[in-house]
């Protein structure tokens, strides 16, 4: 199993998540007048953007690694902070903002957007040295705590209106609870980042194992979800 994980890890993870990319795209006319376009997009990003976290090993395959060995970019920590973490968690609550119909929900989720942003701004202004060699936790806590919160508004909504009626038929009830899951599982793993070398194989296999499953049940479910659910005009 181990092995296996080692020498087609990135493979698995690119195809499912090129594969809902492409799925979106496919059915963007379907989508054309909701919200779910965004989402697509979106989708399109986080594809794009897992290929280039990988840019530490495209440099040792071209064999130009010695670039960027002992700079700053030497390991992509600081990528992955900024335009994934940092990215995907704007990107989430602005997406809840806009399907949210209630005005005071729609206020919360601004002012948690500012809040996340800024103090975002400020953790990486004190811990930039931190940055380029491990994830910063906090920033992983606060991301969280916005995604978590973005959904439970969302959730709330429509607990509270008719759409509950009719849950199931919804692609953002799917993406809401597929997002709550996956952050929930894979937002742990930061705090044990620090046992994750190659001193301790054991770890790094479990931490690809769980990201692995995860992310295939994430990219596959939105796969679904585009392909069965119906539009949701706004």
């Amino acid at each position: 199993m181990n092995e296996f994980l080692s020498q087609n890890y990135f493979l698995i993870t690119h195809s499912v998540e090129f594969l809902a990319a492409g799925t979106g795209l496919f059915f963007y006319k379907k989508y054309k007048s909701t919200a779910v376009i965004y989402f697509i997009w979106f989708l399109l990003y986080s594809a794009i953007l897992d290929l280039t976290f990988r840019y530490p090993s495209f440099f040792k395959f071209l064999d130009i690694y010695d670039v960027i060995k002992g700079t700053i970019f030497q390991q992509n920590y600081w990528f992955t902070t900024i335009f994934w973490v940092m990215g995907s968690t704007i990107f989430y609550v602005l997406y809840f903002q806009k399907i949210i119909h209630e005005i005071r929900l729609k206020n919360v989720l601004k002012l948690t957007k500012w809040l996340f942003i800024i103090l975002s701004i400020l953790f990486l202004i004190i811990d930039y040295k931190v940055l380029y060699t491990r994830y910063i936790p906090i920033i992983h806590i606060m991301s969280t705590l916005a995604v978590v919160l973005a959904i439970s508004l969302y959730l709330y909504e429509i607990l509270n209106s008719d759409t509950i009626l009719n849950f199931y038929k919804s692609i953002n009830f799917y993406i809401s609870a597929i997002v709550l899951i996956w952050w929930l599982i894979t937002t742990p793993l930061v705090f044990f980042e620090i046992y994750s070398s190659t001193s301790d194989w054991n770890f790094v296999f479990l931490k690809w194992q769980i990201f692995l499953f995860a992310n295939v049940f994430m990219y596959v479910t939105f796969t679904l979800a585009l392909i069965f659910c119906k539009p949701q005009y706004d």
